[in-house]
């Protein structure tokens, strides 16, 4: 993701905003992070669920899951650039480190459709038969290979890009979602939604190294921004976890939250958590330090994903 360098030097006067998808409502909310208020609320698609911003920052990239295209925003004002039709399914999306191939997780239609980069034009490369139910994506740092979680068919499939064929599936525990890789591509993380632990998977073997007990529906992660330490949403019991990727342990719940909390964002400075809660309509925003709920902002139906720029590092 984004460094924020890239804005270090904005004027005060710019409004800062936070985007936010309502997958519920096919619509997009923005909020003013000075004033903590929603200024503007617009259509965007069927089932907005995932965004990131493109490589060069110019972009960021909102997936209409059932509307079947892609719509780009102004990243600093939420503005709508432009809408690109016949990108099927797109539930989950990410960019390899490279910045050479964009994967979309087709949840609803069981596919994995991997895209060649240009600029910020697409070319689909092929389609990815993957059942069942893809969620979502990680990659290694190489950008040899992506990953890839089927929620329904409690499996993790592995898919080399050169080809794009799959090089292995494994089984790992119930209605998995989130999938992050550790610091130094060691480990993958998998968020187990059905259950309420995180799997710890060594990908080099295809096993399952240990599993870490968070809360009921773990969910996504974001990580904090200091190559170490990670949020995990838990949506059912509705807890945030913070776990350790180099001791692979909890070390920390966030607790007295909104229902369903599911993505999140950290601000540039490492001090505030930006959450979205999927069954109680808001966002909510937590000290880090105190890790104590500051505030919710009413937003539209179902909120997913958010994201604001500059934000903390993903590392």
């Amino acid at each position: 993701m984004a460094s924020s360098a890239a804005f270090a030097s904005s004027p005060e006067s710019v409004k800062k905003t936070a985007i936010v998808l309502n997958s519920g409502d096919a619509s997009v909310s923005l909020i003013d992070m000075a004033s903590k208020k929603v200024y503007k609320t617009f259509p965007v698609g069927k089932e907005p669920h995932h965004l990131m911003i493109t490589p060069d920052q110019k972009s960021v990239l909102v997936a209409n899951a059932a509307g079947n295209d892609i719509v780009y925003l102004d990243p600093k004002t939420g503005d709508m650039q432009r809408r690109v039709p016949n990108i099927v399914d797109p539930y989950h999306i990410g960019y390899s480190p490279d910045k050479k191939w964009f994967i979309a997780a087709g949840n609803r239609l069981d596919r994995v459709d991997v895209y060649e980069v240009h600029g910020q034009e697409l070319k689909l490369a092929k389609i990815v038969k993957a059942a069942k139910t893809p969620s979502h994506i990680a990659f290694t740092a190489d950008s040899k290979i992506t990953f890839v979680t089927l929620q329904d068919s409690n499996e993790l499939i592995a898919i080399k890009l050169s080809n794009q064929e799959i090089l292995w599936r494994m089984p790992i525990g119930k209605m998995p979602a989130g999938v992050w890789m550790t610091p130094g591509d060691k480990y993958l993380l998998i968020g187990l939604t059905g259950s309420d632990a995180v799997q710890v998977v060594d990908w080099k073997s295809q096993k399952i190294v240990k599993e870490i007990k968070t809360g009921k529906g773990a969910h996504n992660f974001r990580p904090l921004g200091d190559k170490r330490h990670i949020f995990l949403s838990n949506r059912v019991a509705s807890t945030i976890s913070i776990l350790d990727m180099e001791k692979l342990e909890k070390v920390a719940d966030i607790t007295g939250i909104p229902s369903g909390p599911d993505c999140m964002d950290v601000t540039p400075d490492g001090k505030e958590l930006w959450v979205t809660f999927r069954f109680s309509k808001k966002v909510g925003i937590i000290d880090i330090a105190t890790r104590q709920l500051v505030t919710t902002i009413p937003v539209g139906k179902s909120p997913h994903g958010i994201f604001f720029f500059p934000n903390a590092s993903w590392e």
